[in-house]
């Protein structure tokens, strides 16, 4: 029977039980720590080396050769070296032949050189199979075992029977290894790693100016104001007053915007009556990172629950109720109670725990480890319409919180609004468009759309000039 995966060279006399030989060309950080993972996982472990006698730093067990040597001993060999070396192995090109040549390398920054590191290899080498692989685990990853670390090997080549020999070792290191097609996306491969938080960006940067623009409203309505009018430095206020209220608006604007471009999709589709016509760039973009738009929402949701915490603990707030109190006693006047302040603050504080618990569920089920546990129906349900009523129930606790301090002028300072009036106007718009997208005859619609139904569109007559038409 014939072995297709490796060539099963024995090193030494106990070698009967290994999986197989593997060879790896560079002695460095990765090449050692890969050396040692397939010496953990039962294989025989070859290095090439241009000093062969020096392999002090080499895992026990591994032996080192030449490069020409160590070619010899197995089918499938790992290049861990760097682009800029790859020239010396043109100088055994023969022995090279036929091998399946494993490229492991990384660039400095994306679109380094005009081709991938992969496809230069197969240009040098061109009678050896070359596969990209493995350069998106880091070394301390395969010293960890992937326990702490990504397990995930994309793997792309243009031999089918070669990109399944390198995945074949993956999984035997305990590894996930994906099928990413030809060498083609090895280019893709390779900028891969040199991301960073490609679909935080746009959430971060909404995120702070929105922070930053609705602190300086409320410095300036808060601060800047009762300073120039009343002579007061409230200037204190500041570090957890303005803070708590800038942490709220932040949070349900962002939570408004991931759900605000579902429901401009959803017009759109209306629009063109069919689903099949592409987004514009923008909303794809913005749909792609609703995810970490919401994630980020969540981290000023807490915020806003930690500062509310320390509330009652304040020197300030402490000291305006002594004040209060001294003044009824010495005036002699008892506070009558109030049910409909009783009902309100009940109210703000119990819409306030069910939305932020609600918050909560939606971001637990955001991540990888829960949502691969969940169906699609089950993901949906969770995060569209619990997380509507997340938005519903959030907007409700604003508004308690406003209660009818609108309709008061002295609110209105230069003329300016509350600022959470401010956050009410996103979470408003989405909520009303939603329950206009879930009435039955414009839901009803919109579902046949997703299931493929086009609007007939306008007949165009037949032109019988043979002139192609320019629409």
């Amino acid at each position: 029977m014939e072995n297709n995966c490796f060539n099963m060279t024995k090193l030494c006399p106990d070698a009967d039980n290994t999986l197989g030989t593997v060879c790896i060309f560079g002695t460095g950080d990765f090449g050692r720590s890969l050396g040692l993972r397939l010496l953990q996982a039962g294989y025989s472990v070859v290095f090439g080396s241009r000093n062969p006698q020096n392999s002090s730093l080499l895992p026990k067990g591994a032996q080192v050769l030449s490069h020409v040597e160590a070619a010899q001993t197995s089918k499938v060999i790992f290049i861990a070296v760097h682009r800029e070396n790859y020239e010396f192995l043109s100088a055994f090109s023969q022995e090279l032949a036929g091998k399946v040549l494993v490229d492991i390398s990384n660039n400095l920054m994306k679109n380094q050189y005009p081709e991938s590191n992969a496809e230069y290899l197969a240009k040098l080498l061109p009678q050896a199979n070359v596969v990209k692989a493995f350069n998106t685990v880091s070394a301390w990853a395969l010293q960890s075992g992937s326990l702490d670390a990504s397990r995930q090997v994309f793997v792309c080549g243009d031999n089918s029977e070669s990109k399944q020999m390198v995945m074949d070792i993956a999984r035997s290191l305990g590894l996930t290894a994906l099928d990413q097609g030809s060498l083609l996306a090895a280019k893709e491969l390779e900028n891969y790693p040199l991301q960073l938080f490609p679909l935080w960006r746009l959430p971060i940067y909404i995120a702070t100016g929105l922070t930053a623009a609705i602190f300086i409203y409320c410095v300036l309505t808060d601060i800047v104001y009762t300073f120039v009018n009343e002579g007061k430095d409230n200037s204190y206020r500041i570090v957890i007053s303005i803070a708590n209220r800038v942490c709220p608006i932040v949070s349900l604007i962002m939570l408004s915007l991931c759900y605000l471009p579902g429901v401009i999709a959803a017009i759109l589709q209306l629009y063109n009556g069919t689903k099949y016509k592409r987004f514009p760039d923008w909303l794809d973009k913005w749909m792609l990172c609703r995810k970490q738009l919401g994630l980020v929402a969540l981290a000023f949701a807490f915020l806003h629950v930690l500062y509310s915490l320390v509330i009652p603990i304040r020197y300030y707030v402490r000291q305006r109720q002594n004040i209060y109190i001294i003044s009824q006693v010495k005036d002699n006047k008892t506070l009558i109670f109030d049910s409909t302040v009783s009902w309100r603050s009940d109210s703000f504080y119990s819409l306030g725990i069910l939305g932020f618990s609600l918050y909560v569920l939606l971001g637990i089920t955001s991540l990888p480890s829960v949502s691969n546990m969940v169906n699609w129906r089950e993901f949906r349900f969770v995060q569209s319409k619990l997380g509507h009523i997340t938005l519903l129930l959030c907007t409700a606790h604003t508004l308690v919180y406003g209660w009818n301090k609108f309709l008061y002028v002295s609110r209105y300072k230069w003329y300016l609004p509350p600022a959470y009036v401010l956050s009410l106007i996103v979470p408003c718009i989405v909520l009303v468009l939603k329950l206009i997208l879930i009435t039955p005859c414009v839901d009803r619609v919109i579902t046949r759309i997703r299931q493929g139904w086009e609007r007939k569109s306008v007949h165009v007559p037949h032109d019988t000039s043979g002139q192609p038409l320019i629409l």
